[in-house]
């Protein structure tokens, strides 16, 4: 199965692409069997997302998924950023190959970690640490194999 235009327009030419500088919120999630990961920071003015950059390391579709996540989240308060689904983006790309579905999940997911974090690090609260925040899978003999 071949990409859509919408894909590869996204995957050749990503919007807002890097990391924003003293993020207000940031949102990492990965997915541990494929391998795929993107990082999401935000900067916060208003309730409103502000500034908004990603970073990936996976598939071209983890790649568009982020630019199009980045793109409907920026400039929206951060009630409609929460309420951005993987639908949304996957309504957006158009069709992916079956084994790269899952990249639409993480758009979203590493955006509402961002608010999230935001929130938390609004109320004085600590950021988990990775073994809090993941199962890990692949042990053996007490070492991870996961990329956390």
């Amino acid at each position: 199965m071949q990409y859509s235009e919408t894909v590869m327009d996204h995957f050749k030419n990503p919007r807002n692409k890097g990391k924003v500088k003293n993020p207000d919120g940031t949102g990492e999630v990965g997915n541990p069997i494929c391998g795929d990961v993107i990082a999401i920071t935000i900067k916060v003015k208003d309730e409103c997302i502000a500034d908004i950059k990603f970073n990936t390391f996976g598939c071209g579709a983890a790649t568009a998924v982020a630019s199009v996540v980045t793109d409907l989240a920026k400039g929206k308060t951060l009630k409609q950023a929460m309420e951005i689904t993987k639908q949304d983006v996957a309504k957006i790309l158009g069709e992916l190959p079956k084994n790269e579905l899952h990249c639409t999940n993480l758009g979203a997911d590493a955006l509402h970690m961002a608010i999230i974090d935001y929130y938390n690090r609004k109320a004085g609260k600590q950021k988990d640490t990775p073994k809090e925040k993941v199962d890990h899978i692949g042990k053996r003999k007490g070492k991870c194999y996961c990329p956390y």
